[in-house]
């Protein structure tokens, strides 16, 4: 890219060549997960962010993978193609187009609609038939759910496709947007996040979550060029937070963007109180920036910190219970005027935390729940509830 090319602002379209220029584990031996602690570095680009944005990545996908794509395709990788979906100017190599365009993952029915139509082994035939079946809908779902493109190929080898008509079956490889685990206060030129990096096995293959296994595994430290840029969002400090009180619920890699938040807090010296709610599996594996947290306990700059470990005991704790057994305070804190943020799992976690904050309004609150439900309603029209949950 000559210097007349480079863009003036940097945006999903046009986004910023970055480096990682940190990566360590912050799990620690022993622990379920995987939890990675990544510094991507913004100096040169213009991007700016603030608490509470997110940051998107472009990863690519694994060479292996690709290689075996355009073996099973009896392709050499080289040939021109032209995805529908991507618009293209002109056709580009398979190779390329496999790498870094399209998603290798979530294969649908139509593909096996268009092998059906090829394939030349009696059985490999019977076994698409069969899926394809109106009455086969759970089947056919459960079985694309434990595939993926490459699975696909190998099960149905006489089904011949050609690069062009394999390729337009792919759907974008869209980028990854994760929550900013930095102030921009004290760090201007880097971005920091807390990120959970995905592998599992389906289908007897080891499967990897394409951007997560990018930032951990195949974007070299200070080298590789990660495809970036700042995705702002509506969540975030109120403009006048000094004075406020927070009240932040983020487990597992929900704590990204209060450890932003509470950096901000420190950093412009707000005297609102912060009381942060952070569990996970094991304290002794999974308690993400424990010294951090300890720090500014020790500081008086986190005036509560409650911590959950659902695996440390018998009976499951989770965040929601950390909260239910301070309802009393809780209450208080909301009352004085705090605000009541929530980040992470939008399945379970946002969902129970959402039912232990209406339950102790009414509670704590002496109000029948269709009050409660009123008032939390008009929290969120304030801005002083708010949710960054995926």
């Amino acid at each position: 890219m000559s210097s007349t090319d480079v863009p003036s602002v940097f945006t999903k379209d046009h986004p910023f060549p970055a480096k990682i220029v940190e990566n360590r584990l912050l799990s620690r031996p022993g622990s379920a997960k995987e939890t990675r602690h990544l510094v991507v570095e913004i100096s040169g680009s213009g991007l700016s962010y603030k608490v509470g944005d997110s940051l998107g990545i472009f990863p690519t996908n694994r060479v292996t993978e690709v290689a075996e794509l355009i073996e099973r395709l009896q392709a050499t990788g080289d040939e021109p193609v032209s995805p529908a979906m991507l618009k293209l100017a002109s056709p580009l190599p398979l190779r390329e187009v496999l790498t870094s365009r399209l998603t290798l993952a979530s294969p649908t029915q139509k593909i096996l609609s268009t092998l059906l139509g090829k394939v030349t082994d009696a059985a490999e035939k019977v076994k698409i038939e069969a899926l394809l079946k109106p009455e086969a809908k759970e089947q056919l779902t459960a079985y694309l759910d434990e595939r993926e493109y490459v699975d696909i190929l190998a099960e149905f080898p006489s089904g011949r496709l050609t690069p062009q008509e394999f390729v337009d079956h792919l759907r974008k490889l869209m980028p990854r947007l994760y929550s900013i685990a930095s102030s921009p206060k004290p760090h201007p030129q880097h971005v920091h996040l807390t990120v959970a990096i995905v592998r599992y096995r389906s289908n007897g293959r080891e499967r990897v979550g394409v951007c997560s296994t990018f930032m951990a595994d195949r974007a070299e430290v200070s080298v590789t060029a990660v495809p970036t840029f700042v995705s702002h969002s509506h969540f975030g400090l109120p403009e006048d937070h000094a004075a406020k009180d927070l009240i932040m619920v983020g487990p597992g890699t929900g704590i990204a963007p209060f450890r932003a938040f509470v950096q901000e807090r420190v950093a412009t010296a707000a005297t609102g109180r912060n009381w942060v709610f952070f569990g996970d599996q094991k304290k002794a594996t999974d308690y993400l920036y424990e010294e951090e947290w300890t720090d500014y306990v020790a500081q008086g700059q986190v005036a509560r910190l409650d911590l959950a470990w659902s695996r440390d005991q018998a009976t499951k704790i989770y965040v929601q219970d950390k909260m239910r057994a301070n309802a009393a305070e809780l209450w208080a804190w909301i009352q004085g005027g705090a605000y009541f943020y929530v980040c992470g799992d939008a399945k379970r976690m946002a969902k129970d935390v959402d039912q232990a904050l209406h339950d102790i309004i009414a509670e704590q609150g002496g109000m029948p729940i269709e009050k409660a439900v009123e008032f939390v309603k008009q929290l969120k029209k304030d801005k002083r509830y708010q949710r960054d949950v995926y």
